[in-house]
């Protein structure tokens, strides 16, 4: 892992924009200048670390040489006592240094749309996926997210066949990113008079919302708009009028829909959210598809069609199958306390990113 090797190569583009910026003529491109600017002060905290790292290393070297020469056991003993100190430093310094290396998704601190879908099992599919949207309504509570429901068919028995709603707040996408995927259930399902475990499943997938500063074109004209008598959980007022929007993408295929707003325009509004935020995320799963080509991720947010997760219920056991993480708090978890989850995941892509950097 040449640590030394990646921080030069940063120093070395830092001076080169130091001068860039020096250059009186950077200032007639303001576009190149706000670039450069903030490519500055991204690698400035890097560089000055990268002077103290290599500080210390020169100073640990010389108390290393004073050691070896030197006869005096006080001056001995005191070189050596710096020396500890400041290989203590070093470690962490080190540390720090590598996750500062580690690169940023500019998606993370987006907010998201999150689409559950009932999968295999039936009516029991159905519950589960009421379940996976009580959680993740409860974890963004405790995270003070707002939640907002963008459409919803309800299953008879209860639950839902599919729920799309939104969560806006602080780094939304990159605490919910590692929830895409098929989610499985073990249990017994109430209907089930002879008490034996069924398996179901539902799927989740989850979308960083498009801001302002990302450009997705989308020609009204190659959109079919249609308008149609919301059903399900919002209120009567719901069923009176055609208020719900239905938007159909012909060129890529892609249908939302939104019904939960009162008036027209508001679901048209949040349905045209929920389009350009599916283009995008069709366009950046090609850039995921050809880097899985090069490197497999083992907490891939890419496939939505792996099933990353098992919940237990007779066991109380909760897995989840990409890092291998086995807990038996169940009833917590399904409470919104997936913090913990969360965290592991999240560790686990940054060693895989840093690894990814140092190869």
């Amino acid at each position: 892992m040449d640590l030394e090797g990646k921080l030069q190569q940063i120093k070395e583009r830092y001076e080169e924009i130091n001068q860039a910026m020096a250059d009186p003529a950077i200032y007639d491109r303001p576009k190149e200048y706000a670039e450069l600017t903030k490519e500055h002060t991204q690698l400035k905290e890097l560089v000055d670390d990268f002077d103290e790292w290599r500080s210390l290393s020169h100073q640990i070297e010389g108390n290393s040489e004073l050691i070896e020469m030197n006869e005096d056991p006080e001056l001995t003993d005191m070189a050596r006592e710096e020396n500890k100190e400041m290989k203590t430093r070093l470690e962490e310094l080190e540390e720090e240094i590598k996750y500062k290396l580690i690169p940023k998704d500019p998606d993370d601190s987006k907010n998201c749309i999150i689409e559950i879908r009932a999968g295999t099992g039936g009516d029991e599919a159905a519950l589960f996926a009421g379940d996976l949207f009580d959680m993740y309504r409860r974890y963004a509570d405790s995270q003070k997210w707002s939640q907002s429901i963008l459409s919803v068919a309800e299953s008879e028995k209860g639950g839902f066949k599919e729920i799309v709603f939104e969560l806006s707040g602080n780094e939304v996408y990159g605490k919910m990113k590692y929830e895409s995927g098929v989610h499985r259930v073990q249990r017994v399902p109430e209907t089930e008079s002879q008490g034996r475990v069924h398996t179901s499943a539902a799927t989740v997938a989850v979308l960083p919302e498009v801001n302002d500063d990302v450009e997705i074109n989308i020609d009204m004209n190659e959109v079919r708009v249609d308008t149609f008598r919301a059903s399900g959980a919002g209120g009567q007022h719901v069923n009176k009028t055609d208020s719900a929007i239905r938007l159909t993408h012909e060129p890529t295929g892609v249908v939302v829909e939104c019904q939960q707003e009162r008036s027209q325009h508001q679901n048209k509004e949040k349905a045209l959210l929920m389009l350009k935020t599916k283009l995008y995320d069709m366009e950046m799963e090609k850039i995921r598809s050809e880097r899985a080509a090069d490197r497999k991720s083992q907490v891939s947010t890419g496939d939505r069609s792996a099933k990353i997760r098992t919940y237990n219920f007779p066991q109380g056991r909760f897995t989840d199958h990409r890092i291998n993480l086995t807990l038996y708090n169940l009833d917590d978890i399904l409470k919104g306390n997936i913090g913990e989850v969360i965290k592991a995941l999240r560790v686990e892509e940054n060693l895989e990113k840093l690894n990814a950097i140092m190869d």
